[in-house]
């Protein structure tokens, strides 16, 4: 198959398939693909790296997506 194909495919997939593509990509790629250009100063990966140990020491502080995503467009008018 190749690679227009390949991309020509993706478009019929549900969302719940094209994650679990997203997430095979990133399982081969690695964290390579941040590394190339990235736009991020050394202080925002800082907090990045800072809130996402946070999270995992804390858990219940995160709220699922849709809930984010919910109050984010309230917040918007949306």
């Amino acid at each position: 198959m190749s690679k227009t194909e390949i991309l020509d495919e993706i478009l019929k997939l549900n969302p719940e398939e094209r994650r679990e593509i997203r997430l095979k990509l990133a399982e081969l790629d690695g964290d390579e693909w941040l590394d190339d250009d990235d736009p991020l100063t050394e202080e925002q990966k800082a907090m990045l790296e800072a809130r996402l140990a946070d999270i995992e020491q804390h858990p219940e502080k995160s709220i699922p997506w849709e809930d984010a995503k919910r109050r984010i467009e309230e917040r918007l008018g949306k």
